[in-house]
């Protein structure tokens, strides 16, 4: 196919898509993610400049536009007879600003800008007598009073080298200096080769700044497309390690990153995707160290002692239907009232499973409906062999949930809602469940009370909880989100039930219409 018609066959390429018989659910995921990838106005840019590219080549039509010039002011000039708008233009031609930038034309028509390629054993920082007579530039900046210029250096060879230079910041911004360039002169002034010096003579400058700079000619390379979900907090003003307490990024819990450089392995440039902020993070390597020898304050008997969860990677997708939903909490927070609700509000969206039991059915019982009956041996061969999902005893009666029942809802094309152990998660939070995971956290201590005294004298249950069963409840709370928070998507607090409910329902919505960050792995 001609290059010119590269963005007609995407297009073609799109519309078949939206042709195909449109799946339900995150069966389609796969042609969700294309479909937004295709119509993406980025990728839609790259074409268009592929096929610019592919079909013009840009080049001087010529380099000696000075003597066409000259020749033009002479035959102005030797016209038989005068006209006032061939003076005119025989006086703009001749204007000294004019013919510089004629001349200036024909300097850069007539240069060759492609670079040698670099040999194994050339040095990267050539010296002066190796470049050609005009390696050495002469850049100008703008800075104002006080304002960072967010570059780093240091010494190669006595030369002082550009380290770092920070994503967003002025040079950044301005792109006249590159990683690698030499820097010789400040205003006129030589740099020296001490780089705190230099630092100190940058941030005393103001407005127009002169540099000397020998370029390093390194092709700059693309930032890489990483974005990372961190699952703790970081505050650079309270960080001893890191090297510029100014230079770094501040962010929460739960914020995506996209990291724009990885080469330092303690610190890594990142942008914030909400807000745009840049600035230095620790990376995976430093923060594993740092928090290896950080000794954890509560009792992790009943959980995972060894996961250490810093950065998760994600991608962006397109708005689709989760395969399951998954509401995480202590027991008594509402889980099972808020499951049943969205049930009933919307039942050709959101079911559940029946769980297996190996007890046998009362005699109002049909199989399949409250309980799926099971002989005992016939269980606990499917759970020796990993089909069931969690599992349990009660009463010399074996209690479970079965993975294939989960497939049986998201195959009927609705979400199945499953309130579990928080164990559950390392088996759930893959590719092929495709969870939204949300913990309904329990409320301080007075206001469970309040809402459980409340229950008991509207009639509602007849349980009667005591001070130690509530205290309980709020401390399990508070040990599962210590414990499995990097695992949560949104958290609610469970102070009222019909608040929560509204916060939970707005929040699957959202899955609908919103484009959503998940991990890498269920992309790629």
């Amino acid at each position: 196919m001609a290059p010119v018609l590269f963005s007609l066959a995407m297009q073609q390429v799109l519309d078949n898509l939206k042709d195909l018989p449109s799946g339900t659910g995150a069966k389609d995921i796969d042609l969700i993610f294309l479909r937004g990838i295709m119509e993406s106005p980025i990728v839609r840019s790259l074409a268009k400049a592929h096929e610019r590219l592919e079909v013009v080549k840009l080049q001087a039509v010529r380099d000696d536009n000075v003597l066409l010039v000259t020749e033009i002011v002479d035959s102005l000039n030797n016209l038989p007879e005068k006209d006032a708008a061939a003076a005119e233009l025989a006086k703009i031609l001749q204007e000294p600003h004019f013919m510089s930038l004629i001349e200036a034309h024909d300097k850069v028509a007539a240069k060759c800008y492609e670079m040698p390629h670099a040999t194994a054993n050339s040095n990267v920082l050539l010296t002066s007598s190796l470049m050609p007579a005009d390696a050495v530039r002469m850049i100008g900046i703008q800075k104002r009073a006080g304002e960072p210029l967010g570059v780093t250096f240091r010494v190669e060879q006595g030369e002082m080298v550009i380290a770092r230079i920070l994503h967003g910041s002025s040079i950044d911004r301005q792109g006249m200096l590159h990683t690698g360039d030499i820097i010789r002169e400040v205003n006129g002034r030589q740099v020296g080769s001490n780089p705190c010096e230099l630092q100190e003579l940058l941030r005393d400058c103001s407005g127009s700044i002169t540099l000397k700079v020998l370029p390093s000619y390194r092709d700059t390379p693309a930032p890489p497309q990483v974005y990372l979900k961190p699952h703790f907090n970081y505050n650079p003003a309270t960080d001893n390690l890191i090297p510029c307490k100014e230079a770094g990024l501040a962010f929460s819990k739960g914020d995506i990153l996209h990291v724009v450089n990885k080469e330092d392995p303690n610190w890594w440039q990142a942008c914030k995707v909400v807000g745009g902020a840049t600035g230095l993070v620790p990376s995976q390597f430093l923060e594993e160290k740092r928090k290896a020898f950080v000794r954890r304050d509560w009792d992790t008997s009943d959980f995972d002692r060894y996961e250490l969860q810093i950065y998760e990677e994600v991608a962006k997708m397109p708005p689709f239907q989760r395969k399951t939903l998954i509401l995480i909490g202590a027991q008594g927070v509402g889980r099972r009232s808020l499951k049943n609700r969205l049930i009933v509000m919307n039942p050709l969206r959101y079911s559940t499973t029946v769980p297996f039991t190996s007890r046998r059915p009362r005699e109002e019982e049909k199989d399949g409906h409250n309980y799926c009956f099971a002989l005992r041996e016939e269980m606990e061969k499917d759970i020796k062999e990993s089909h069931y999902l969690e599992h349990g005893e009660y009463d010399g009666n074996l209690y479970g949930t079965k993975i294939d029942s989960i497939h049986e809802v998201v195959d009927m094309g609705r979400t199945c809602i499953l309130d579990v152990n928080p164990q559950a998660l390392k088996v759930l939070k893959t590719a092929e469940f495709m969870p939204f995971v949300v913990f309904i956290a329990a409320p301080e201590l007075d206001t469970l009370r309040a809402m459980h005294k409340a229950v008991i004298d509207a009639g509602l249950t007849t349980k009667l909880l005591t001070e130690n069963d509530l205290k309980k409840t709020v401390d399990e709370s508070a040990r599962i989100r210590r414990a499995y928070s990097h695992y949560f998507d949104l958290t609610i607090v469970n102070d009222n039930l019909d608040k929560a409910f509204d916060m939970l329902q707005e929040a699957v919505e959202r899955l609908f219409i919103e484009p959503q960050w998940v991990p890498v792995s269920w992309v790629y």
